[in-house]
């Protein structure tokens, strides 16, 4: 039983760091923006699970692949695709919302208590 939580942890760290490694690659070696290869992560993210392949992967590395933003973007697929069975065609327009509602807000509010706390200052 301990064996099997510290595989989940292992799998979590390496499949996790491989992600964010590949993303820094594709940062340095390309002339890409970082808000391009974000926009690519969550899209790639989407089309990933659209396949299913992102839900085998989550099955596998837990956090280490739904934490990064390939697995905001399978969240937003779910929550559309879930949506869409359940209101039709006005689910294209609402699932993403209700299935990233609470961590967009966890983002935003965390965010504004870390900028009262340590006084941010614009780079120069």
């Amino acid at each position: 039983m301990l064996g099997e939580k510290i595989m989940e942890y292992i799998n979590a760290f390496w499949v996790g760091g491989l992600i964010c490694a590949l993303v820094q690659i594709l940062l340095e070696k390309t002339k890409l923006l970082p808000g391009r290869v974000m926009v690519l992560l969550v899209c790639t993210g989407a089309v990933l699970g659209s396949f299913g392949i992102y839900d085998k992967l989550i099955d596998f590395a837990g956090a280490g692949a739904s934490v990064p933003l390939l697995g905001f973007g399978n969240t937003l697929f779910q929550g559309v695709k879930k949506a869409i069975s359940e209101h039709g065609f006005l689910g294209i327009f609402m699932g993403g919302f209700t299935a990233s509602a609470v961590g967009i807000s966890a983002a935003l509010i965390f965010s504004y208590a870390a900028s009262l706390i340590f006084k941010p200052k614009m780079k120069n």
